[in-house]
């Protein structure tokens, strides 16, 4: 059974940083990615950030260029999501996802599994 369970989500000021993890269970993606999408009430999915499985490839959304990092860990088969200046505009549902192709995508369609989503709010 697949599992990707997202953590790290909070509270923040405008300015302010958090890490979002993201850890996989029942998948062995030695050739895919992960990515990190995020959707408001109402909005499509939009995609943030993708990583391929050994690290060494990223992609990332314009308006997050700068002030997101995202990394990976294989040994402990998890992804993480440094976001750093955060803006009022940041806040969302944050959702973590894989797929086998080690490429990103802005289609959330061509992602395999799915978190449940952690919630970021960021005060102004």
């Amino acid at each position: 059974q697949v599992q990707l369970v997202e953590s790290g989500g909070g509270l923040v000021q405008a300015g302010g940083s958090l890490r979002l993890s993201c850890t996989a269970s029942g998948i062995t993606f030695s050739s895919g990615g992960m990515g990190w999408f995020r959707q408001a009430p109402g909005k499509e999915r939009e995609f943030v950030a993708h990583i391929n499985w050994n690290g060494v490839v990223t992609y990332y959304t314009d308006s997050v260029k700068g002030r997101f990092s995202i990394s990976s860990d294989n040994a402990k088969n998890t992804v993480y999501l440094q976001m750093n200046s955060l803006k009022p505009e940041d806040t969302d549902v944050y959702y973590c996802a894989a797929r086998s192709s080690p490429f990103g995508s802005r289609n959330p369609d061509v992602y395999d599994y799915w978190g449940q989503g952690t919630n970021v709010t960021v005060s102004s």
